[in-house]
């Protein structure tokens, strides 16, 4: 990190992340809006306003702590702006991906710098967005303005003049026959660096459309001392000293102190789920308050009672509507991730030269920040694998008599208290045959037999599992999907697949809205309460009379004409050594070819529960997601769905029958739609 940035505290950085991740988002939103006018549209109202100012303000902030590549990159993408804004240019389809380009470095730029790593090189970006911004037309004699950037290195250079140290401009002009005799950009930095004190380096472009590259130096030298440079390609000048001006602030801090309110609080999200916890423990403090009243029901006179139920009544729905706010303040729309997915699309159609329309519905749809954040590899897998895999290139496209363009779906809609987010495209959809050989290459699959419809997303999903002998940038690694639906099933989710060969594929995730406060339903197994998330479960039955079929290591419970695996809370936590006759019930958990059964003693009450992570190493088990308060104080710990049903059918895999999936990884899904209960 730059020596500057050691300066300010770590929560004052925190702050300049936050900042200039709100602005971002501003930025890609506007440089998307942009595309239109490079067909020779006009440009939407007030977007070019709306980038220069998030562009100066991220430009500012990130001088002041001094992550020069941030600010070069604001600045820079600045100044083509606003020659568009000024009419000298229209917008060209390489100014465009400039810019795109642009957005996307800058992101790396300040991904790295907050991870305290070496951020990319955006040299190359730059000589690129100088290119688009230098006038059409220009005097080649007229010299080329120094930049100014309201920087540290500004803030510098004024430093050195008023000093009254001389500050030379020094401009390197590179050519093949210089770079024969080792003379390069490195060699003149270096060269120059034993002369002074070096303020600034830059690239630029000439007015003939030629690279050279801006040094400033600063230090007592005398002219003479560059004799004989020029046969290197160098020049230079000696920069006066400039007039007296008021430093310019950022634009936000200019707003800080000018008196006008903010309607903006900034809250770290811990300090939010520490606040959700605290309304979790009021519900339940009101709860027990309850169970304490009751105790005085007979001792009150009819009249004194109904009061106080009144009250309790009222301070229910208080606690509800303090509950449901605070869950609101934790939204953020989904639209966010897909902004981004906007920005892999444009990149991948680039790359692999298929041309590819995205459709977007539903970036309103709100959910809970921590859920978005953790959305975005896998929604951006699966995009990938959309544009990789499934859309044609536009002349196959054409021949199978479809439009050459491809048409890819991203869309978001609030079902009940779940978030719904489907991947979609128009494209040749999944090749099942070539799944099927290549499951039977890994020996998952018996030779001549078929893959049930069922168990397609399992395979793909198999950790190593891919169609592709060799990887490329966006796809073939064999890892992506079992890391999508890992990512998925941790949030509480689940993961669908529907694909028809030469129509398209859809992916459907569906997930909570949070996961801070859930309905969960409770259960009893030999003397302890567990909870579990109510929309994990699929059902409750009774456990049959006619008991259970034993294969192998494993334990099979009819269910609806066909079986399903068997997982006993009571064996599984090492509870009790009581007879399992008293496991009554059995909740039906998953869906698809990933379901399973859990036998519990009884199901007591549905109850919403504040899920408190555990942090504890001693204390995190397998198959347990964290723990709640119950109302008399007990802790109450939270089944992990996804972790049983992992652990359920990972054990003794090699030894199951192949009908039940034997040839696959373990940490993947049974291969079996279902079984006759035989």
């Amino acid at each position: 990190m730059d020596s500057q940035s050691g300066f300010f505290s770590a929560e004052f950085l925190d702050d300049y992340f936050a900042e200039c991740d709100e602005h971002l988002v501003t930025v890609r939103r506007g440089v998307l809006a942009l595309e239109p006018a490079v067909s020779g549209g006009p440009f939407p109202a007030g977007v070019l306003d709306e980038l220069l100012r998030a562009l100066h303000t991220i430009k500012g902030l990130s001088g002041m702590v001094g992550f020069g590549e941030a600010e070069q990159l604001a600045h820079h993408m600045e100044s083509l702006l606003k020659k568009l804004r000024q009419g000298r240019r229209t917008l060209t389809g390489e100014q465009f991906d400039a810019l795109l380009d642009g957005v996307k470095t800058l992101e790396a730029v300040l991904a790295a710098r907050r991870a305290e790593s070496t951020p990319p090189d955006v040299s190359p970006l730059l000589i690129r967005l100088d290119a688009g911004a230098a006038p059409a037309s220009a005097p080649e004699d007229a010299p080329a303005a120094v930049v100014t950037t309201g920087s540290e290195q500004d803030q510098q250079l004024k430093a050195v003049l008023d000093s009254g140290r001389p500050v030379w401009r020094v401009i390197f002009s590179p050519t093949p026959e210089l770079a024969q005799r080792g003379v390069n950009v490195n060699t003149i930095r270096e060269r120059l660096q034993e002369s002074g004190e070096l303020v600034r380096a830059a690239p630029q472009i000439a007015p003939n459309a030629q690279i050279r590259f801006e040094f400033l130096l600063a230090g007592d030298v005398d002219e003479t001392a560059f004799s004989g440079w020029e046969k290197d390609g160098l020049t230079w000048e000696r920069v006066p000293s400039p007039a007296p001006a008021a430093p310019a602030a950022p634009e936000s801090l200019v707003s800080a102190v000018s008196g006008k309110p903010s309607t903006v609080v900034r809250v770290d999200l811990a300090r939010l789920d520490e606040l959700m916890h605290m309304v979790g423990e009021l519900v339940i403090s009101r709860v027990r308050l309850e169970e304490q009243l009751k105790g005085l029901q007979d001792a009150l006179p009819a009249a004194r009672w109904l009061a106080v139920q009144e009250v309790l009544q009222k301070l229910e729905r208080q606690l509800r509507a303090f509950r449901e706010q605070v869950m609101r303040v934790r939204m953020v729309p989904v639209g966010e991730v897909f902004e981004r997915m906007e920005f892999a699309v444009r990149d991948l159609a680039r790359e692999t030269g298929k041309q590819v329309a995205l459709d977007v519905q539903g970036s309103d749809t709100e959910i809970d920040k921590y859920v978005v954040d953790r959305l975005v590899d896998p929604l951006l897998h699966l995009v990938r694998n959309a544009v990789s895999h499934g859309l044609e290139a536009p002349d196959e496209r054409v021949a199978l008599g479809k439009s050459a363009v491809g048409h890819l779906s991203l869309r978001a809609a609030t079902v009940g208290d779940m978030v719904l987010v489907e991947v979609s495209d128009d494209g040749r959809g999944i090749d099942v045959q070539q799944v099927t050989a290549r499951a039977r290459a890994l020996g998952w699959l018996q030779a001549g037999e078929a893959l049930p419809e069922a168990a397609l997303l399992d395979v793909l999903c198999a950790p190593g599992f891919s169609t592709r002998d060799e990887a490329d940038r966006s796809s073939g690694r064999g890892m992506g999907m079992n890391i999508v639906r890992s990512t998925v099933q941790q949030l509480g989710g689940s993961l669908a697949l529907q694909t028809q060969s030469g129509q398209g594929t859809r992916f459907t995730i569906l997930l909570p809205l949070t996961l801070v406060i859930v309905d969960a339903l409770l259960l009893l197994v030999a003397g302890q309460v567990f909870a579990i998330p109510l929309l994990a479960v699929r059902e409750v039955i009774e456990m049959p009379p006619t008991g259970t079929t034993p294969v192998g290591q494993w334990e099979l419970l009819p269910y609806r004409g066909g079986v399903l695996p068997l997982l006993r809370l009571r064996r599984f936590f090492h509870l009790s050594d009581q007879a399992e006759r008293t496991d009554r019930y059995a909740l039906i958990v998953g869906a698809g070819t990933q379901t399973i059964a859990v036998a519990v003693d009884r199901v007591t009450e549905q109850r919403e529960v504040v899920v408190r992570p555990l942090t504890d190493p001693l204390l995190q088990i397998a198959g347990l997601a964290g723990a709640a308060e119950y109302g008399d104080g007990r802790a109450v710990l939270i089944l992990d769905a996804a972790a049983l049903m992992s652990a359920l059918l990972g054990l003794g895999r090699e030894k199951m029958p192949l009908w039940l999936g034997g040839a696959v990884p373990s940490s993947s899904t049974v291969i079996a739609s279902s079984v006759t209960g035989e």
